[in-house]
């Protein structure tokens, strides 16, 4: 117990914490997070200065350090599920740019519903994220894709959602009635849709990740 407190004490009086976090998804598609990279299995997805819960490894004891725009995820030991009712982003951060896709998506005629599945699955509403491979923020929007839907800074949460619609929608336009599509294009790239002949291409992540972003949809 004194190991504890000394830990949480220690936590607590620092101003800033350094975190990457590690994604892992399975055969069912199911998502998972983790601060601890333990395995080959993860892959790290964000790379963060800031987060602002932690879990005391063992304990289940969760204590806020300070209020950042970075989601909480798993402890050091156990991944959190992403997908079922364990929820890991941030809802205050969900709440904090709800007005933003709100108005997104009824700029671009969006359902609203499917931007935040998009913005969840992606960032977990973290407007700091950036990918490995250089995806920024909460749509994670790579270089390209920002200049061409009008996103100037890809940190701005306004810009990268707007942007982030914007080609959601133009997806959802090139793949009609094929919603699946447009969220595989979204991760994978129209032209990797295209080539293989409009189907879901047959990469695990781009699987997984429609199958994620649709459950969220739909749930």
């Amino acid at each position: 117990m004194i190991k504890i407190t000394i830990i949480l004490l220690t936590l607590l009086i620092s101003t800033e914490v350094a975190a990457d976090i590690y994604k892992f998804t399975d055969a069912d598609g199911h998502i998972y997070y983790t601060n601890m990279l333990r395995n080959g299995l993860y892959k790290r997805n964000i790379k963060s200065k800031y987060y602002n819960e932690i879990n005391v490894s063992g304990h289940g004891l969760y204590k806020r350090i300070i209020k950042t725009k970075i989601i909480h995820f798993a402890n050091n030991n156990y991944p959190v599920n992403y997908s079922g009712k364990l929820r890991t982003f941030s809802s205050a951060n969900k709440r904090k740019f709800a007005d933003l896709i709100d108005q997104a998506a009824f700029r671009h005629q969006v359902d609203a519903k499917l931007v935040h599945a998009v913005i969840q699955t992606e960032s977990a509403y973290n407007s700091m994220a950036q990918s490995p491979k250089g995806a920024v923020g909460l749509m994670q929007l790579m270089p390209d894709t920002a200049r061409r839907f009008g996103v100037s800074d890809r940190n701005d949460p306004d810009q990268n959602i707007d942007g982030g619609t914007r080609y959601l929608k133009h997806l959802i336009n090139m793949f009609n009635p094929n919603l699946d599509l447009a969220v595989a294009a979204y991760n994978a790239g129209e032209n990797a849709v295209i080539k293989y002949n409009n189907c879901i291409p047959p990469y695990p992540e781009t699987q997984n990740y429609v199958k994620q972003v649709l459950a969220l949809y739909n749930h």
